[in-house]
């Protein structure tokens, strides 16, 4: 909820005054708040099936002032509390588009107790959403799982899995082999379960883990790990034939995150980007810490201390600001057609934000080095000087 409850105008709907991600459930602005959320998704979707209401790790619910008091009385708790706001969303959705079924997010349920949870009424209106992200799953724990769900009342539910996001909140790259791993053991979960309960799976491909956090992998760089995802459940399991058939379809020659690095390895709409992506994400800032941090000249004749006072040996200069240009020049061209690819795809603060979290840095580095180089050699002309002891001939 922080891209609604950020804004000042609904600050006062928040759970938690200083915390913009759970909503209130006290305040009647709040549910009408969420009714025309509703309402406008599904003004968009006229003929949805299904309508997913979110509740997803509703932090901090119970901790406003207004649910203290509200828990102080009789035999309130946090779970009623949170049913009560599922029963009151979903009863909505269905009364407004009694055709479309509510989903939710499974965490905020997974511990109430099996009579509160068949007591509240929720599990007739809401079919819940079992998500895990992870590479190793507790199979026979989500089965059992699955089986408390259908002892309370649950006649349908469904899976959630990843096929981008969920490793790193800052991750680029998408580790294929991570997310295959996770719907495999879904296969398990899947063939475990009670019988005909699970629906179908969710394949989510994260963006960002919330409204505040940075990008994670953008959505070109996690289509070959979306395919044999795909293919991997429509096949009921990972082969070589359908690892061949991915790479064929998307006109690769392996799914291998160091294989993407060039332009011509993929010819699916968005390669380009995957490529430019790998080749930052796997050298750009290796190459600077190589340069600044283990180059003989640069920590030996131009470090920190000599940045600082501007000291440097002329014969130095010659030594260390060509290798400065050369990477400059090798990684401003590499910049510029990755921008230029982005801006087909993506709005411009998107682009902003992706060239200035993953790029500028280690290109701020290299021009901080220039610049330092340049003051330090000063205006003069550079002479003819002997080589000092470097260790190897003139």
């Amino acid at each position: 909820m922080e891209f609604v409850l950020k804004h000042d105008a609904l600050a006062h709907l928040r759970e938690v005054a200083l915390f913009p991600n759970t909503l209130s459930p006290h305040e009647a602005e709040s549910l009408a708040l969420v009714r025309t959320m509703i309402g406008q998704v599904m003004e968009l979707h006229p003929g949805a099936r299904w309508l997913h209401i979110g509740c997803d790790e509703v932090y901090y619910l119970g901790e406003g002032e207004a649910s203290r008091q509200w828990l102080r009385q009789g035999q309130n708790n946090k779970a009623k509390l949170c049913l009560s706001h599922v029963k009151a969303v979903a009863s909505h959705v269905l009364a407004q588009h009694p055709t479309t079924t509510p989903l939710v997010w499974d965490d905020m349920l997974r511990a109430i107790p099996e009579d509160q949870l068949s007591a509240s009424g929720v599990p007739q209106l809401v079919e819940p959403v079992l998500w895990d992200y992870g590479a190793d799953l507790d199979i026979h724990g989500k089965a059992l799982l699955m089986e408390k769900y259908r002892e309370c009342g649950f006649s349908r539910l469904w899976a959630a899995s990843a096929f981008k996001g969920a490793t790193g909140a800052s991750q680029a790259l998408t580790p294929i082999e991570h997310h295959l791993r996770n719907h495999m053991q879904w296969l398990q979960v899947a063939g475990g379960g009670p019988a005909d309960m699970l629906q179908g799976i969710i394949l989510t491909g994260w963006q960002r883990y919330d409204h505040f956090s940075v990008l994670c992998e953008l959505l070109p760089v996690g289509i070959p790990s979306l395919a044999i995802c795909l293919q991997s459940l429509l096949r009921g399991g990972f082969a070589e034939d359908v690892k061949a058939r991915v790479e064929d379809f998307l006109g690769i020659s392996s799914l291998e995150i160091t294989d993407f690095a060039s332009e011509e390895a993929a010819s699916f709409p968005g390669s380009d980007i995957l490529a430019l992506v790998t080749q930052v994400s796997l050298q750009l800032r290796s190459s600077v810490d190589a340069l600044l941090e283990r180059d003989r000249y640069v920590t030996g004749w131009f470090s920190h201390y000599h940045r600082r006072r501007r000291l440097i040996h002329p014969v130095m200069v010659q030594h260390i600001r060509p290798q400065v240009l050369s990477l400059l020049a090798r990684w401003s061209t590499l910049e510029q057609e990755l921008q230029a690819a982005l801006q087909r795809v993506f709005y411009p603060d998107a682009v902003e934000e992706w060239l200035e979290e993953n790029v500028h840095p280690s290109l701020q580095r290299l021009r901080g080095l220039l610049q330092d180089l340049s003051e330090a050699a000063g205006p003069q002309p550079l002479l003819a000087s002997p080589c000092p002891d470097t260790g190897q001939e003139p």
